[in-house]
């Protein structure tokens, strides 16, 4: 299987605010590390690479062998879209000091020129500029991939269209766009919980109870445990004066992580509770 099937999935985690990882099926990694051949080095490192990552959760040790595949093989866009996208990880589940943005818009950036301006190497890129609070250039990006026929997944294009829109503060456009996002596919939680954010900055707080109900009560691996979507519909029930719901919310939130900025931010809210 070539080397750009491997990616499928990790490439649509990304689209799903790296709040997902989903399931990690696909292409196995190969046996033997072959030597001598620095492009099949290479392609040996990323499968290392990608069993670390995917399959036993060591993101440090993957980021190790994905940098000497593009030593070793310079020209390969995988390997540096790969690279990428462990830094985007690190930004996303670690601790501030962790999160090196700059390294990974360059390796999405190198990506995008080795693989010919791929799609989803550029949707990579948009992430990253959401993440940098660089909306406007996110959208230039999202908007094109939106209009793509041969996307596969219509849903997160749109659902990172109005992501981007969400953060530039522009509802008018946020909300239909991730309505698009859901109604192109209803299992795409994420999609909900942003669209239930942008229903709550819009003030429209039932609308955003609903969205919310839907991402955390779809039937999808990692869905039920989305803990940001917790978190925003904790803040709803209280601008909705619902105090019972509230806490189970922040209890919920609370037993999926403590430590982490939404966890602390849940134990916040959870102390100053009536």
């Amino acid at each position: 299987m070539g080397a750009r099937h491997r990616y499928t999935r990790l490439v649509l985690a990304v689209g799903l605010l790296g709040l997902l990882l989903g399931p990690l099926s696909g292409c196995m990694p190969r046996s033997g590390k072959p030597k001598g051949d620095p492009i099949r080095m290479a392609e040996s490192e990323l499968d290392i690479a990608a069993d670390l990552w995917w399959r036993q959760g060591l993101p440090r040790e993957a980021l190790k062998h994905a940098l000497e595949a593009t030593e070793l093989d310079p020209k390969n866009g995988d390997a540096s879209h790969m690279v990428a996208l462990i830094y985007l990880h690190f930004c996303q589940f670690s601790q501030p000091d962790e999160c090196h943005l700059d390294q990974a818009e360059r390796f999405a950036r190198r990506a995008i020129a080795l693989r010919g301006d791929d799609l989803q190497a550029r949707n990579t890129l948009g992430v990253i500029l959401v993440h940098q609070h660089r909306s406007a250039e996110a959208i230039a990006i999202f908007k094109p991939i939106t209009e793509d026929i041969l996307y596969p997944t219509p849903e997160i294009a749109w659902g990172n269209l109005g992501w981007a829109y969400l953060d530039q503060g522009d509802l008018k456009r946020a909300v239909p766009a991730l309505r698009r996002a859901v109604a192109a596919q209803p299992l795409f939680c994420v999609g909900n919980y942003r669209l239930g954010v942008a229903y709550h900055r819009a003030g429209q707080l039932e609308a955003a109870v609903d969205a919310l109900d839907r991402a955390l009560e779809t039937q999808a691996p990692g869905c039920q445990n989305l803990q940001d979507a917790y978190l925003e519909r904790a803040r709803v029930h209280i601008a909705l004066g619902e105090v019972g719901e509230t806490r189970a919310d922040l209890d919920r939130c609370l037993g999926l992580a403590k430590s982490n900025p939404s966890g602390r931010e849940c134990g916040r809210l959870l102390a100053s509770l009536p």
